[in-house]
């Protein structure tokens, strides 16, 4: 086995697990790894936080990751999966609008873990939040033992004073928009499905780690999103009449859009790429799809890739129409953990 294969739950990372040490001593652990962020005005440490909400509103979501249907040890480091979880619900902010401001974070494990894996979790939740949206912070949470290891983020933002944009305002003749990757993550998913597992199709951990070496942006597109949270406030400010984040899909959460606004979305296809198919029904880029006025500059990265037209709920690739492909996560999950 490799030395520098990536860090698994598997691993004896420090030979301590969280059941031999106890809760107490676990958050002693994990707590100086965190950090509670510009808005917390009392952090972790208490019966509950006091987070800051200057606007007199919050936006609040929550996002769970469990293992098996949703990450596999093999693949991913807990590095990794901490910089997912908070990449997930940071975008979920994002796409009302709002600047991202506090996170909690409950973590249900197996006893039989060891502790260095929640550490990395830290680690990668720390680092996330430092890149994608600095200046908010973990401010608590919970642990919890349990044969599956579960991640559970509630993420707090900010609207600052601006109205919140929902998916329900697109309007006939705007511009259809979208910011951050397109079927990156779907690729990466891809390749870890065809090549990182055994030949029983099970996830392997050296196979994945060659995967890393041939195809890092790919892989790291699923594992590791790093998603344009900032472009939610840059949406919002010049005038997004309805957003939403793209997590199950570009054609399956543009439908949700199209329905809750009571209109029709027509792609551009030449906008959409080679791969079009790839680019509507592949999951977890965690990008950003907004309308916006006709004739309004779009904020950086948005990109025009097609337009609002008159006919509800229908989606259309270059004036025709298509199904909804994308995410779900009860659809062909036979309960393995892997």
């Amino acid at each position: 086995m490799s030395d520098d294969r990536p860090l698994t739950a598997a691993d004896p990372v420090t030979t301590e697990t969280i059941g031999a040490l106890g809760e107490q001593a676990v958050l002693a652990r994990i707590l100086p790894r965190l950090h509670p962020g510009g808005s917390a005005l009392l952090g972790a440490g208490d019966d509950a936080a006091v987070v800051a909400a200057p606007d007199g509103r919050f936006v609040v979501t929550c996002d769970m990751m469990v293992h098996g249907p949703d990450f596999r040890l093999a693949w991913s480091t807990p590095f990794e999966l901490g910089w997912k979880a908070a990449a997930t619900n940071l975008t979920d902010v994002a796409a009302m609008g709002a600047r991202p401001t506090a996170l909690v974070v409950a973590i249900a494990a197996p006893p039989t873990l060891d502790v260095g894996v929640l550490e990395g979790i830290a680690d990668g939740l720390r680092e996330g939040l430092a890149a994608l949206a600095p200046g908010a912070g973990v401010v608590g949470g919970d642990l919890s033992a349990s044969s599956v290891l579960t991640i559970t983020v509630t993420a707090f933002g900010d609207l600052e004073g601006r109205t919140a944009v929902t998916r329900s305002g697109a309007r006939v003749g705007d511009v259809l928009a979208h910011a951050g990757a397109r079927g990156d993550a779907a690729q990466g998913l891809r390749l870890l499905f065809a090549e990182g597992v055994d030949a029983s199709g099970e996830p392997d951990p050296e196979r994945a780690a060659a995967l890393r070496a041939r195809h890092p942006s790919l892989i790291a597109a699923q594992l590791a999103p790093e998603p344009p949270v900032s472009a939610g406030v840059a949406a919002a400010e010049a005038g997004a009449t309805a957003m939403l984040d793209v997590s199950d899909g570009l054609a399956r959460d543009a439908r949700r859009l199209a329905e809750a606004s009571a209109v029709g979305l027509d792609f551009d296809g030449a906008a959409l790429g080679a791969e079009v198919r790839l680019a509507l029904a592949g999951a977890e880029d965690h990008g950003l799809l907004a309308t916006f006025p006709a004739g309004t500059s779009l904020p950086v990265p948005f990109e025009a890739i097609g337009r609002v037209v008159d006919a509800p709920g229908e989606l259309r690739v270059d004036g025709r129409s298509i199904t909804a492909d994308g995410w779900d996560p009860y659809s062909g999950w036979d309960g393995r953990a892997g």
